[in-house]
């Protein structure tokens, strides 16, 4: 396709609640949002899932405008045509920033399906029409507030609670929502909060027949999560440290990973999960697709990626609801603890166009 126009903005959503991880708190989410116009009309629409500030990823809102101004949207024009296929070979030149890559190839694709009379799941290999639906449930103020909001998920039917945690709340916090829950499909976030000297402490988590213990070490530190694998029972899941194929193949060669969480943005786009996907299918290694507080369009495109048959634990694909008053597109609802996958053109969703102009704080076209 020809790339006749891309729009880039800024947008601020405000959170039903506070969101709070290892790295953070967050009341609101600031999203850049892509859209792109080819030869044909077709209009292409993607998220950066880069956050305000570079704590989760290097990468950052303001930080990922201005790459793509300077430096990938003019690569991408320098081509009399451009195809979804052909955009990380075009950018490759230019190291790192995955997220703004992905967002920047997942427009164009948007538009390319939608040309194509294709929907994203079917081009990405989904074999699903509705997926089950985790929720990631951030550190609360005390155990009180904890139980109370894991059960007001529990009540909405969610299938699966995710619990982030750090150094002092962990044990005590996974042993509150287990007490009260004892058959439900449980795991926990770290987000890089510990060491390799947490190992013995980490092990105190086994007894609470969790599914996996998410990025408890550095992003960088592949050998460590090696190590811990052999101190805890608890799988231990990457996150962080996968940015590509090629860290997946590594991590499962070492055998510091025994599930792996695949997020679009932070491994380049949809194209490069799918063959992670493939490499874990292959090897017999659950995937999952987590999540990044994506508004409707980035939700839509995860949940086209987490209807494919490695994606066997409930990710972190939430109703809507869970994080907005208001989205960006239709709402996402679920329905007896599963989301409905979308099934038209492209990534399938249409963008509220006067609630997106509402709230957006910079915008410019290229």
């Amino acid at each position: 396709m020809k790339l006749e126009k891309i729009e880039l903005g800024i947008i601020a959503l405000p959170l039903v609640r506070p969101f709070r991880t290892s790295f953070g708190t967050q009341t609101s989410r600031e999203v850049l949002i892509v859209k792109v116009v080819n030869e044909n009309g077709t209009t292409g629409w993607a998220e950066c899932v880069a956050m305000s500030e570079p704590l989760y990823s290097p990468e950052y809102v303001a930080g990922c405008l201005d790459l793509m101004k300077r430096f990938l949207i003019p690569a991408l024009k320098s081509k009399p045509t451009i195809t979804a296929e052909e955009v990380a070979p075009v950018l490759k030149p230019f190291l790192g920033a995955p997220m703004a890559k992905a967002a920047l190839e997942t427009a164009i694709l948007d538009a390319q399906l939608q040309d194509q009379k294709i929907s994203l799941a079917t081009y990405l290999g989904a074999t699903k029409s509705r997926v089950a639906c985790g929720v990631s449930v951030g550190i609360a103020n005390d155990l009180e507030a904890l139980a109370e909001e894991v059960s007001s998920y529990v009540e909405q039917g969610y299938r699966r609670i995710k619990l982030k945690i750090e150094p002092g709340w962990d044990i005590a916090a996974v042993k509150k929502i287990r007490d009260l829950y004892p058959t439900i499909l449980l795991q926990v976030d770290a987000n890089q909060a510990y060491t390799r000297d947490d190992g013995k402490h980490l092990a105190a988590l086994d007894e609470f027949n969790l599914l996996l213990i998410e990025q408890p070490l550095d992003e960088h530190d592949i050998l460590g999560h090696a190590l811990l694998a052999k101190q805890v029972k608890t799988p231990i899941c990457l996150d962080e440290s996968i940015i590509s194929l090629q860290s997946a193949r590594d991590a499962l060669e070492l055998k510091a990973t025994t599930i792996i969480n695949v997020k679009p943005g932070r491994v380049g786009g949809y194209i490069e999960s799918v063959k992670i996907h493939d490499l874990c299918l292959k090897n017999k290694i659950p995937v999952w697709c987590g999540g990044m507080l994506e508004t409707g369009i980035g939700r839509a495109a995860n949940l086209a990626l987490a209807a494919l048959p490695g994606f066997t634990l409930p990710g972190d694909t939430s109703a809507s609801s869970r994080y907005f008053k208001e989205d960006v597109t239709a709402p996402f609802v679920m329905i007896d603890g599963y989301l409905d996958v979308p099934n038209t053109t492209g990534i399938g969703i249409t963008p509220n166009l006067d609630f997106l102009d509402s709230i957006t704080t910079h915008r410019e076209d290229i």
